[in-house]
């Protein structure tokens, strides 16, 4: 949703990577020059689908860190108090405080001049978590009886789902950090009744239950895994969003339409199809006129 591409800020291999101590310019602010004028100026943000024009260049007022939460928030940006003097690093656990007021153990993935950019970049009109503080010792335990208890539930639902009968695949499950909700993430090839379910689960386990159906990439992206590059899922990696993948896309860059190549392991075509889409049409594109050119001639 907001995580730029971290294929399109990746300095090219080919590049000389110039030493920060001799330059005086950091890793971070070549990140940015490379994105802003390789990538802005012609395509607009990579992740969002912002046209140039609706690139802001203003800087954001506050302090932000980016994380990550098992729960509903995912990959996120996080607004730090601006009277927080707490130093926040790269895989330090936080507390953040989510729409309903509900509280989530997130996973710092970024800090830094890095992260404001791309909030001022795809993360305008998002909301906003709020950091509350770095997580204490009772916040780490609290949060890995949360993970046991997570354990324990699942033979629950799945002989629950047995004794009424219904057709439902659980993926997985996740308790909100202050436990006033339950999520359970299934899969299933229709619509399913489940309030008799949902009724007998309230009752064991004395809070809210939620029960979300996910198709089958997102259930990709919970599981993970390993692709046919040899690389982890993209989707649980650093896809954030899902855009709309079509044959179309392949035969755009000159690829083979068979499916089964096309195909990732959830079975839709892979995601990676789009990563290059633009810049392999516009070489292809050009190559035509150029044959019809030497044609005319």
């Amino acid at each position: 949703m907001h995580n730029i591409n971290e294929s399109d800020l990746k300095l090219s291999e080919t590049e000389d990577q110039p030493d920060e101590s001799e330059s005086g310019t950091s890793l971070e602010e070549l990140i940015i020059n490379n994105y802003n004028n390789d990538l802005a100026l012609k395509n607009g943000c990579g992740c969002c689908n912002i046209s140039p024009d609706k690139v802001s260049s203003e800087h954001l007022k506050g302090k932000f860190l980016e994380a990550n939460s098992k729960g509903l928030i995912g990959s996120h940006f996080g607004l730090i108090n601006e009277n927080d003097s707490t130093e926040y690093l790269k895989g330090d656990k936080i507390i953040v405080i989510g729409e309903d007021n509900s509280q989530e153990v997130s996973t710092i993935t970024e800090v830094g001049k890095l992260v404001t950019f791309k909030k001022d970049k795809c993360g305008n009109g998002n909301p906003t978590p709020q950091v509350l503080r770095k997580a204490t010792e009772k916040d780490i335990e609290q949060y890995n009886k949360n993970l046991h208890d997570e354990q324990k539930a699942k033979p629950i639902f799945e002989n629950a789902v047995v004794k009424y009968n219904l057709s439902m695949k659980l993926v997985d499950l996740h308790y909100q950090f202050d436990r006033k909700k339950l999520y359970f993430f299934y899969t299933s090839d229709g619509r399913v009744d489940f309030r008799e379910l949902a009724k007998e689960l309230a009752s064991n386990f004395r809070t809210r239950i939620e029960l979300r159906q996910i198709g089958v990439r997102d259930e990709a992206k919970r599981i993970g895994g390993v692709g046919a590059c040899g690389r982890e899922f993209c989707c649980s990696t650093f896809l954030t969003n899902f855009q709309r993948i079509t044959t179309q896309i392949a035969s755009d860059q000159n690829l083979s339409t068979n499916l089964s190549k096309l195909s990732g392991p959830c079975g839709k075509l892979k995601c990676c199809l789009s990563f290059e889409h633009n810049k392999n049409s516009i070489v292809i594109e050009d190559e035509k006129i150029e044959v019809v050119n030497k044609t005319e001639k």
